[in-house]
């Protein structure tokens, strides 16, 4: 969507923070109200004031109102499966190179997070594709995506299966393929029919185990450049007069891009001097590294129907059109 501007209208989601620098994040109603146990702030204070504006809750707190950032909405919205955090999704949309007009193909779109930042980089003429194996995420991205676009993106489409079948079936060619998902290894072949020379496949992964094997499934197909892997952390710093210094919390690890260009067809890389040495993987080194090994408890059936009514209520609120999904 085009960038908001003007006065706050109902139906928008506006973030409000709090004299203590707490974030809440509401969607205006006309004669709504904002509650804490403090006192509560009539939507209608805010209804009509310019972005940016300061307005006073019953209490005679001062609260500041803004338009929420993409980054703001990510963090907030209602999620089932654990988001792409914005410092992984900027670094995403640069180390791929993700361009406007360009034709994308993500797995698995998750809660819609990535799918929201991608849309943004291709514009309105590029084109989207996300895969996702379970429905119920599938409903909480086109909700969460809805939310925030107004709207489900006409050049956007969620296919429901399984990438390394239904991407081959469906002849779909890519200048970009975005693998978010636990065993990428095993979409390697399928994405490489699917670029085209030069395009550029990266893939987010949580285990330092599944970056290897990604990284020898790359290599062993030869179609593709020598994959480079990295991680990105971020840390604050408090600034307040002469008192500078990093903030005690920094978001650290939350997973690592692994990026490889495809080849021309019958194009042979130079193999450099020195190759590492590589065991061969088994099924028992992945089943290590599952979400369940590693203690995630998987959302109950129950919540994340819950997660699906809580996403669509806020595009409801926001008057988006859900479309057919």
């Amino acid at each position: 969507m085009s960038a908001p501007r003007g006065p706050f209208r109902a139906g928008e989601r506006v973030q409000l923070t709090s004299p203590k620098g707490r974030l809440n994040t509401i969607t205006l109603e006309t004669g709504g109200q904002f509650h804490t146990h403090r006192g509560f702030l009539d939507h209608d204070l805010i209804i009509g004031q310019p972005d940016g504006s300061v307005v006073t809750a019953s209490n005679g707190d001062a609260y500041l109102a803004l338009r929420p950032l993409l980054s703001d909405f990510v963090m907030s919205m209602p999620r089932g499966a654990a988001i792409v955090y914005p410092k992984d999704a900027a670094q995403i949309l640069a180390q791929a190179d993700i361009f406007p007009g360009a034709t994308v193909v993500e797995a698995g779109v998750g809660s819609g997070a990535l799918s929201l930042w991608l849309l943004r980089a291709i514009g309105s003429e590029g084109r989207l594709y996300s895969f996702e194996r379970r429905e119920e995420f599938a409903d909480i991205a086109r909700a969460n995506v809805a939310a925030f676009e107004g709207a489900v993106p006409a050049n956007w489409e969620i296919l429901l299966g399984d990438l390394a079948e239904e991407l081959p079936a469906r002849g779909i060619r890519a200048d970009r393929v975005v693998l978010d998902m636990l065993a990428p290894w095993e979409c390697v072949p399928a994405v490489a029919d699917a670029l085209h020379p030069g395009g550029v496949v990266i893939c987010y992964v949580a285990t330092a185990t599944q970056l290897s094997r990604v990284a020898e499934a790359i290599r062993a197909t030869g179609l593709f450049t020598h994959p480079e892997s990295s991680e990105t952390m971020v840390r604050g710093w408090h600034v307040e007069g002469l008192a500078v210094r990093p903030d005690h919390r920094m978001v650290a690890h939350t997973g690592f891009l692994l990026t490889a260009r495809r080849l021309a067809p019958g194009a042979e890389l130079p193999q450099p001097a020195r190759r590492a040495s590589k065991a061969e993987y088994d099924d028992e080194d992945v089943e290590a590294w599952t979400p369940g090994a590693l203690g995630d408890r998987p959302k109950s059936d129950k919540r994340m129907r819950k997660i699906v009514r809580e996403a669509r209520g806020i595009a409801e609120q926001a008057g988006a059109d859900l479309g057919d999904g």
